[in-house]
């Protein structure tokens, strides 16, 4: 029985992908200082998790890939405590224009002498050009020769900061981190259950070998299946492992949302591991444009939208994840215009 329902567009491995494929990080290297980058490569965490966010105009981006990889404290260039206040210091000072100790105080609880002494060691140690301090505004502000040092430098960025602030507005109704009057929607998205992620989790953290049940649109009844996963994957709100399946007969993407009951550890350890997911490894460009239905100007305000650099935009995305990625991707249908979806593929020859 094929599980294609659940796979929900999981290319076999052998599959190809069309499109050039990119260095890994290259790009970003080259944009975002060398500390900036090796903090983000080297984050210790024992589960990879590859998560590609879509973002509110419906552009997707290859948002983070941390990788296992642990390392000792001491490897470590900045404390981690500090080093989200830091980023705290560069979101606030690039996209509200003023930065004061109270964002500091608000956000983690601390004083405001230590609030004061983080900034001053940011602008010592981490980034002496990026701020100055305004008297008439009374508060720090960004200078022309600004640069991202622990942050990207991103919109995202302030979003998921605005997001943040909503999660824990939820539970403590009085917190203020000082940051202006917004309004967070939260479309519908995957239910998910610790009781099912949970043991997912702990079968990559441990390599191990699992049973599953899922179900799928062609077949409602659960099936029973063997998997190895290696990676959790994150597109806009689904949750997805990426998993050796012994029903597929290969690697694939399974949606977390379609298991059911609590999937069961074994003490076998998993014998295909993600060095051994060609499709996984292999990463392939996507190329977007504005569609070719909308006039010059009309692109020309699509372009600027979804950020595009001379009328383009291209992802870098593993080629295991392609289908999942060209499903949110707003591209338009036959020769008519439509605004919610205005991309087009580059076909490249």
């Amino acid at each position: 029985m094929s599980p294609s329902g659940w796979l929900w567009g999981c290319p076999d491995t052998r599959t190809q992908a069309s499109g050039p494929a990119l260095s890994e990080s290259k790009v970003r290297a080259e944009r975002v200082p060398k500390l900036c980058f090796e903090m983000n490569r080297q984050r210790p965490s024992p589960v990879s998790v590859l998560i590609v966010m879509q973002d509110a105009n419906s552009s997707i981006s290859n948002h983070a890939a941390y990788e296992p990889n642990v390392m000792k404290k001491t490897d470590w260039p900045i404390r981690w405590d500090l080093l989200l206040r830091y980023r705290l210091i560069e979101i606030i000072a690039l996209w509200e224009g003023r930065l004061t100790t109270n964002h500091i105080c608000h956000a983690f609880g601390i004083g405001r002498q230590q609030a004061s002494k983080d900034i001053n060691t940011y602008l010592r140690e981490i980034a002496p050009e990026n701020l100055t301090y305004d008297r008439h505004l009374k508060g720090y502000v960004p200078t022309r020769a600004f640069r991202p040092a622990v942050t990207l430098g991103q919109w995202r960025e302030y979003r998921d900061l605005i997001s943040r602030d909503d999660d824990l507005k939820q539970n403590f109704e009085d917190l203020d981190i000082g940051l202006p009057n917004t309004e967070l929607v939260r479309l519908p998205g995957q239910a998910g259950k610790p009781e099912v992620l949970r043991p997912l989790i702990q079968t990559i953290r441990q390599n191990r070998r699992a049973d599953i049940h899922w179900v799928s649109l062609e077949s409602t009844r659960p099936q029973a299946d063997q998997i190895e996963p290696h990676s959790l994957v994150c597109i806009g709100s689904h949750w997805f492992i990426r998993t050796w399946s012994e029903v597929a007969g290969g690697y694939a993407n399974l949606r977390v949302s379609r298991l059911r009951g609590e999937p069961r550890l074994r003490s076998t350890k998993a014998r295909h591991r993600r060095d051994k997911d060609a499709a996984w490894q292999e990463r392939v460009a996507i190329s977007l444009r504005p569609h070719s239905s909308f006039s010059q100007v009309q692109q020309s305000v699509i372009a600027e939208d979804f950020g595009m650099s001379d009328g383009e935009l291209t992802l870098s995305v593993r080629q295991a994840l392609v289908p999942l990625v060209m499903a949110q991707l707003p591209l338009g249908v036959g020769n008519e215009p439509d605004p919610n979806r205005p991309l087009a593929l580059i076909e490249r020859r």
